[in-house]
């Protein structure tokens, strides 16, 4: 019996097999290549491991983060410093963290995955969820002992779900005060709804941890205030003053930027962003010139900022005083520029802690600067520094006297070097590790009723 032959299909009946051919091809292309780049990552796992001999009563902490060096910023100083200082002490710390496309030092204990920059920051990057999700298998073999989440985005997110996954307690630290940022880069949505949507998400992802540090106190009195009920205690990131005061390589700041001898240096470290307020820093500067005339004020970082302090340089006639040079590599040049300076200016309105402040101290550079927020913390009037108020006159003043008083100037940058050794990073990392131990010891207990 002959078979009636099919008739051949249409342009319109060949068009979605075709479409589905191909999602499914693809669909199978991208699960190889993630399952390649799991099976990357995996085998990074255990090279990336730290070599630190664990010892009895240690404890194994996972860090994840959105951000670590080489991206500059508080959040990755932070970040090194209590792993450097944990690890000192015999416990075992893992950082995930993302893969920068230049830059990047491969060292044991740090584990990069991929990463995606954020739209309109081309400095900072994302981790992936999914890929960073892949490693719970791996992960659970470990047997961390807790989860500390160092930033509120891919990496708050997937760090909740390992920890669920991997039933371990949860501690996040709060490094950031979004509600004073989100309107320097969203500039298209009213500030206040910003600053509405900002403290929301902030309570609504502190609540998700078991335990929060704050880097202040202001930090914590800010949480509460939004309505935070997590437990939340008090731990400054501390300074690591073996290494930062003894860099590598050192070299002659002012001959190496053709500065002349007798000019009086101004130094500002940090990221060129708009919440620093560098700005006032700019517009103070004329004030200061009046009486000497040869200062310069130095201008170390980037930023999103740095066009618009170069303009208002320019704008308020000051443009041959003030020096933009960038990033300064932190095992040498960064502290060169910290010894040659008369004295350290800082007017940021946002900081939830300041170390660039103890940084100062540390190598004997005395500071003029306003005390908000976290820098309420760090400053104490006459131990290193001066304190002054948010208006020009006030702050020029202050910076003026110590241009002028020798006797003052070494006797505050004295002090500073006492008062910096008090915020070693060993001290303040024996406190962190005090929180760890009871979050584990009370996950522990609330599993077993």
């Amino acid at each position: 019996m002959s078979q009636r032959r099919r008739p051949p299909l249409n342009d319109q009946e060949v068009a979605p097999l075709i479409k589905l051919a191909n999602g499914n091809a693809l669909t199978l292309q991208r699960e190889a290549d993630r399952e390649a780049r799991m099976a990357s990552a995996l085998a990074l796992f255990h090279s990336t491991a730290s070599t630190h001999e664990i010892q009895p009563q240690s404890m194994k902490i996972l860090m994840v983060s959105d951000v670590y060096f080489p991206r500059v910023n508080g959040v990755s100083t932070s970040i090194a410093s209590f792993r450097g200082a944990l690890e000192r002490m015999g416990h075992s710390v893992t950082l995930i963290c993302p893969g920068y496309p230049v830059g990047q030092v491969d060292e044991p204990g740090v584990l990069r995955i991929r990463s995606r920059q954020v739209p309109g920051d081309p400095e900072d990057r994302m981790v992936y969820y999914r890929d960073l999700l892949a490693l719970a298998p791996k992960l659970a073999d470990e047997a961390f002992d807790l989860i500390h989440i160092h930033t509120p985005f891919t990496a708050h997110y997937a760090g909740i779900a390992l920890g669920r996954r991997l039933g371990l307690p949860l501690v996040a630290t709060y490094h950031t005060l979004f509600e004073e940022y989100l309107h320097h880069y969203i500039r298209w949505l009213p500030r206040r709804w910003l600053r509405l949507a900002a403290r929301r998400l902030s309570v609504h992802q502190c609540q998700q941890v078991d335990a929060l540090v704050a880097p202040s106190r202001a930090m914590q009195e800010t949480l509460t205030r939004y309505g935070v009920t997590t437990h939340t205690q008090v731990i400054p990131t501390g300074l690591g003053l073996d290494t930062f005061c003894h860099p590598q390589g050192d070299s002659d700041f002012r001959a190496y930027y053709d500065l002349p001898q007798e000019a009086r240096l101004l130094l500002y470290v940090g990221r060129a962003a708009f919440e620093k307020n560098i700005d006032f820093l700019i517009d103070m500067l004329p004030k200061v010139l009046t009486e000497h005339p040869t200062t310069r004020l130095i201008i170390t970082g980037e930023g999103p900022a740095h066009d618009s302090l170069v303009q208002r340089a320019q704008d308020v006639g000051v443009a041959d005083a003030v020096l933009f040079l960038g990033y300064l590599d932190r095992s040498g040049p960064l502290q060169a520029a910290y010894r040659a300076a008369d004295v350290f200016v800082f007017a940021s309105r946002t900081e939830t802690q300041g170390l660039v402040l103890l940084e100062a101290m540390a190598l004997g550079t005395p500071v003029v600067s306003t005390a908000m927020m976290g820098t309420l913390d760090v400053l104490k009037e006459g131990e290193g520094c001066l304190i002054a108020e948010e208006n020009l006159d006030d702050f020029s003043t202050k910076v003026k006297r110590l241009l002028s008083d020798d006797t003052l100037r070494q006797k505050l940058a004295e002090r500073a070097l006492t008062y910096a050794a008090s915020w070693h990073e060993d001290a303040k990392s024996a406190e962190l590790v005090a929180l760890y131990r009871q979050l584990t010891a009370d996950y522990q207990a609330k599993a077993s009723k």
